[in-house]
């Protein structure tokens, strides 16, 4: 078990998530985000706007999730 904060995943705030693995990381920071969003949070949808740009160009896409995935790899297991 992984422990990452909305911030570390590109995200604007200090909320703390737990997962396996990163692609359930990625998953409730999605859910979180989105979240976020719908309730009119300024940062985070600051944050999805950005990342809604990111998602037009693929190779900065793929860039940013090895970025966020490698972060995710390097922290240490926690129980």
């Amino acid at each position: 078990m992984k422990k990452m904060t909305c911030r570390q995943l590109g995200g604007a705030c200090d909320i703390e998530f737990q997962a396996n693995t990163f692609d359930e990381m990625a998953e409730i920071s999605k859910r979180h985000g989105m979240e976020m969003f719908q309730s009119g949070d300024p940062a985070h949808s600051e944050v999805i706007n950005k990342i809604m740009e990111l998602m037009m160009d693929p190779g900065k896409m793929e860039q940013w999730m090895t970025e966020k995935k490698q972060l995710f790899e390097a922290l240490p297991d926690e129980n």
